[in-house]
């Protein structure tokens, strides 16, 4: 990655108890520092949101406001990021110094919030009341555009506070093969007994496929390792646009191996995906899918799955593009470390773990879309000696691994975790840099995949697999026969060119860039971007 961000999750964290009585300074720009008591402090503000006390000193220093102290007596939990980092309170996370700009901010801006929960109703059916008394119909809360005067019904759209939401998992409503729901996530499909449910495994990698990273790919799967099936094991590529080299893309989707979409500029921005419109996202990800399925001519419509850039997720209008065009899957909300792993899921209904990470913009409406939720690992070396410390999402987050020894210790615990409670997908989740980083790594990911496939009921699967298997559950004892895993079951053969055209191309969009697209397709006139995807040319109005 070439940036590096330290979610808050991975800090360690002292809580500080504060007495109600006293006095904290709060230092304003425009008028005298005034105290006030820790009560009024944290008077309607979320248990779960980070602040400063003063501007004045260290930028690393926030709060939050904590009511588990005895006697019911509010306190403050202090954090204090690690050197060289800084918090930033809009993004609610430590960062680089160079990257955060708010310490002359206190906390997140106080926003007006609707008037939800009351003894008595105070509007007429059908309606709900804004901040300021207003009553509006139910149905334009969190729509995506302000009607109250106040703007407050565009305040309080979380996965539990919007009025309109997805209703709970309800398993006589929700079934197979079109739906799939539980109250906590850990249900496994088709009621099957653990012991006759394959272990599934799926290796992402996300980014440009190009001449970096072929070589890695090439090496584990290599065309030698067979699931117990007796078909190779696959893996899934969400493919970003810029520097990818579509003919290794080609081939990768040749062999059998799913093309999934990242994104088209991945722009550097995390607001820019979390607030973005259903605009954003079409010309995103419905424009990054044209481009591959153009230029790899992937022409069997198999290009279904998406994941969001630093797992930023965009919230409902995200989801209602993803439907509108088709999208099967997404995979970039994540599900805090917990004792039994969570199996993907339909969003149909409310999703059934926390909205962790991703901004808080997780979807809260109702959506006839997959969740292939990412499972944070666990990190400790030891599990049965090391204290409890948080989850990482992406292998190479785990910031404590440094050797191949460490790595192959993290494989083998998050393998058990899950094989040895409800066998959910073990998802291991790469940056093709951090494998190649150090040649340890990528060893020690050869020999655990090879020593999984020693056993009998462990499979290395494509994201779409998963998906085939949770809508038609089949015990291990049938799986040979399983239709929907037989596909290009062992591929040979040679790619459909050997010298693709490196296409030197330019667009008005990136001035001042010559980019190579490397196809085995005829060249563009233009290098594809946001505005002209295909790269005939601008269309004019």
């Amino acid at each position: 990655m070439a940036r590096v961000i330290v979610l808050f999750g991975l800090l360690c964290l002292v809580v500080v108890t504060i007495a109600a009585e006293v006095r904290v300074k709060r230092q304003d720009d425009d008028q005298d520092p005034d105290s006030i008591n820790v009560e009024e402090l944290c008077k309607d503000r979320p248990g779960d949101e980070y602040f400063r006390l003063s501007t004045e000193g260290d930028c690393r220093e926030v709060v939050r406001c904590d009511d588990a102290g005895e006697n019911g007596v509010t306190r403050l939990a202090k954090v204090r990021c690690p050197t060289g980092l800084y918090f930033d309170v809009l993004r609610q996370t430590c960062d680089w110094k160079t990257n955060v700009k708010n310490c002359d901010q206190l906390g997140k801006p106080r926003k007006v919030l609707p008037i939800l929960k009351t003894d008595e109703p105070i509007c007429p059916e059908g309606k709900l009341s804004c901040g300021n008394g207003e009553c509006i119909d139910k149905e334009l809360f969190c729509n995506g555009k302000p009607d109250c005067k106040d703007e407050s019904d565009e305040n309080a759209c979380t996965v539990e506070l919007d009025p309109n939401r997805a209703p709970d998992c309800d398993t006589n409503q929700c079934v197979l093969p079109d739906c799939f729901c539980s109250a906590d996530g850990t249900r496994i499909p088709g009621n099957i007994e653990p012991q006759q449910v394959p272990q599934m495994i799926t290796i992402t990698f996300n980014g440009a496929v190009n001449v970096d990273n072929i070589d890695l790919y090439e090496d584990i799967f290599n065309g030698q390792r067979q699931n117990p099936n007796g078909c190779q094991i696959r893996g899934t590529y969400f493919v970003s646009h810029k520097y990818t080299n579509y003919s290794a893309v080609q081939d990768l989707h040749r062999k059998g191996h799913e093309i999934s979409v990242f994104s088209l500029t991945h722009k550097d921005d995390p607001n820019y995906w979390t607030q973005g419109t259903y605009d954003d996202w079409l010309a995103e990800m419905a424009g990054a899918r044209l481009i591959v399925e153009r230029f790899a001519n992937i022409t069997d419509g198999s290009i279904i799955g998406v994941r969001a850039p630093y797992l930023r997720v965009g919230g409902n209008k995200q989801f209602e593009m993803m439907a509108d065009q088709f999208f099967v899957y997404d995979a970039s909300i994540t599900a805090s470390l917990g004792r039994v792993p969570i199996w993907p899921y339909t969003l149909y209904f409310r999703m059934p773990h926390k909205c962790n990470g991703n901004a808080h913009n997780c979807p809260s409406r109702s959506h006839p879309v997959w969740e292939m939720v990412m499972n944070e690992l666990d990190r400790r070396d030891d599990p049965t000696f090391d204290e409890s410390l948080p989850g990482c999402h992406m292998v190479d987050s785990c910031s404590n691994i440094q050797s191949g020894e460490q790595f192959g210790r993290l494989l083998r615990h998050n393998f058990n975790r899950h094989y040895n409670t409800n066998r959910a997908p073990l998802g291991l989740h790469f940056h093709a840099s951090w494998l190649k980083s150090k040649k340890e790594y990528r060893e020690e990911l050869i020999k655990f995949i090879e020593e999984m496939l020693g056993r009998n009921d462990v499979f290395f699967v494509t994201m779409l697999q998963v998906i085939q298997w949770m809508q038609n559950p089949t015990e291990l004892n049938a799986l040979r026969d399983f239709q929907e895993w037989k596909e290009k079951c062992d591929v040979k053969g040679q790619p459909y060119c050997s010298l693709p055209n490196a296409c030197p191309l330019t667009t008005r969009e990136l001035p001042g860039e010559t980019l190579r697209l490397f196809t085995c397709m005829e060249c563009p006139n233009n290098y594809p971007w946001i505005l002209d995807p295909t790269g005939d040319g601008f269309s004019t109005k």
